[in-house]
Parts: structure tokens; sequence; C-alpha cells
């Protein structure tokens, strides 16, 4: 079960790395909870692999740093659909 969790881990940082995910599309990716895909990079991979957890740890700090614009985005786009039908 160990090697399992330490190879999803390591599954999880480069989906992140190679398709710029955020912790949501990973979490929906590999059907697991945000929580996990969080403690897997942050803790797991960090004992695993240190260089593949930082990389993966900027992907998803820029993520983060672009989350307030991307929600305010889908509002738009929410409000615009709606006033056209």
């Amino acid at each position: 079960m160990k090697d399992y969790i330490e190879e999803r881990a390591i599954q999880i940082a480069n989906y992140i790395i190679e398709n710029n995910a955020t912790v949501r599309q990973t979490a929906k990716e590999f059907g697991i909870s945000k929580s996990t895909v969080h403690k897997d990079v942050t803790d797991r991979l960090i004992q695993l692999n240190p260089s593949l957890a930082a990389e993966a740890r900027k992907v998803l700090d820029v993520n983060k740093s672009e989350r307030h614009i991307r929600g305010g985005l889908a509002t738009r786009e929410k409000y615009l659909h709606q006033h056209v039908c």
C-alpha cells in the first residue's frame, strides 16, 4: 500500500507540472480529494523527491495566485449567459 501512495504522489506531481493543473483538476483526474492531492505534493513528495516537489509547488503557487482572477471571469461568464437567455 505504501508503494502505491508513493507512486501516486509522483504521478500527481508529474501531472501537475505537465498540464499546469490546479489541485481541483488533479483531484478530479485521479479520483481523489483535493486534500489528498495537497498532502501528496506537500508532505509525501518532499521526502521522496524534493526537486520534483519544489517544481510542482511552483505550479500550484502560480495557480493559487491567479485563482481570484479565474473566479471573477467565471462569474462574469455566468451573468453574461443569464442575460442572453
